[in-house]
């Protein structure tokens, strides 16, 4: 599965729900009229694009009607797809060109920056870099002891205090470090902290001037870690975030586990902030750069231009093919079964002669007690290739009655 399909895959949930609303907004209306824009805003708010975005796109949407002269609402699709697309604007990858380059991780517990981490390292380390990680979390209890998992299976190297140590101390322990052994990236993790918890976000300010001291002309990255089925309020945590810290990016987790992907547009749009990575799985491969142009492709493309899509359809095509065989199974058993009992009560129909009428009324009387007493290997026998016998012996029975009369009106 290329990079394109797991960005599809992990958008299924969202895609479905946004585009499925879409479509059906699109088929119920005949005309591009005022009551028709009115239900998009709230369908797109619905789909946790945000008051404000949603207003700009229907905003941009109008001009784009107006200037085109544009009467039918399926000519509206390609329209958005290309709104949407402008305002999430030009990708911005990592920026690990100093050495050592330093990303902070940072957010609340709970949004996935432990795991983050761990796919960084298992990144970079793959790509030939000498990866160190800082455990800078020191308030969490086994917080480190996780985190140390992680770097084993990564096979990086980690600094380390003891737990509920200083975690600037950590911090500026591992940047020194990184600078000794020459390591190409340094990833710092943090205490997960909400906005109302005044001395955590105080100690991040200290954390973010230490590598600004220590690591003076390196390349910087603080990555905010925002959990993707909280909706708005992950927007919410951005906002509250960026006015302590200087965040330089997103990273979007849990995005495959939910149906309001549609926050990547908001936080685009309303906080000016990028969205760098995005979780779609919990592989070491699953957390992927995002790239918006992969991500509105995506959301508006048919399910048959996915290759996992494909996968689906072939799985479904099997499926078809065993029911339909499964029913003429049935179905030629059942005839079988039918097939003996009929020819048998229509020969001696059509004779005229009366002791072919009561020979017609016994014989299946005894086909019947014959089939409950004869074993179900007798009983094959009949329904296979010598159920001829049946018949010649009806005719011998029925020739031989035949012939006793006679004899007795001589």
């Amino acid at each position: 599965m290329n990079i394109f399909s797991k960005i599809a895959a992990g958008l299924k949930k969202t895609k479905d729900s946004m585009m499925g609303k879409l479509e059906a907004l699109m088929n119920s209306f005949t005309k591009i009229d005022e009551d028709f824009f009115e239900e998009l805003e709230e369908l797109l708010i619905t789909c946790d694009i945000g008051v404000e975005t949603s207003l700009e796109i229907c905003g941009e949407l109008r001009k784009k009607v107006k200037e085109k002269g544009l009467t039918e609402t399926v000519q509206l699709m390609d329209e958005l797809k290309e709104i949407i697309t402008e305002m999430l604007g030009e990708d911005k990858a990592l920026d690990t060109s100093s050495k050592p380059a330093v990303i902070l991780i940072i957010g609340v517990n709970g949004a996935g920056k432990t795991t983050t981490i761990g796919k960084l390292a298992a990144r970079y380390k793959n790509e030939g870099k000498k990866v160190i990680v800082a455990a800078a979390d020191t308030f969490r209890a086994a917080a480190i002891e996780q985190l140390e998992v992680w770097t084993q299976r990564a096979g990086v190297d980690i600094v380390k205090h003891a737990e509920g140590s200083d975690p600037a101390a950590v911090v500026f322990d591992a940047v020194t470090a990184a600078k000794a052994r020459e390591a190409d990236v340094l990833i710092c993790d943090t205490a997960g902290r909400l906005h109302n918890k005044k001395n955590l976000m105080d100690e991040l300010k200290k954390i973010s001037r230490i590598v600004n001291q220590q690591a003076e002309g390196c390349s910087l990255e603080t990555l905010l870690v925002l959990d993707a089925t909280t909706g708005q309020n992950a927007v919410n945590q951005a906002k509250l975030f960026g006015e302590t810290a200087d965040i330089t990016g997103i990273v979007l987790t849990k995005l495959d586990g939910t149906a309001k992907g549609g926050i990547i547009i908001s936080i685009h749009r309303e906080l000016g902030i990028p969205v760098k990575l995005v979780g779609v799985g919990e592989k070491l491969d699953d957390l992927q750069d995002f790239h918006a142009r992969d991500f509105v492709d995506a959301l508006f493309e048919t399910e048959t231009d996915f290759d996992y899509n494909y996968e689906r359809l072939d799985d479904e095509e099997e499926t078809e093919i065993i029911t339909e065989e499964e029913p003429s199974e049935v179905i030629s058993e059942e005839t079988k079964a039918e097939e003996i009992p009929e020819e048998i009560t229509e020969e001696p129909v059509e004779t005229e002669e009366e002791p072919a009428e009561e020979n017609a009324e016994e014989i299946p009387e005894n086909d019947t007690e014959a089939e409950q007493n004869t074993e179900p290997e007798k009983k094959s026998l009949k329904d296979g290739k010598f159920g001829f016998l049946f018949k010649e012996i009806t005719f011998g029975k029925k020739k031989k009655e035949d012939n006793d009369e006679k004899s007795e009106d001589e």
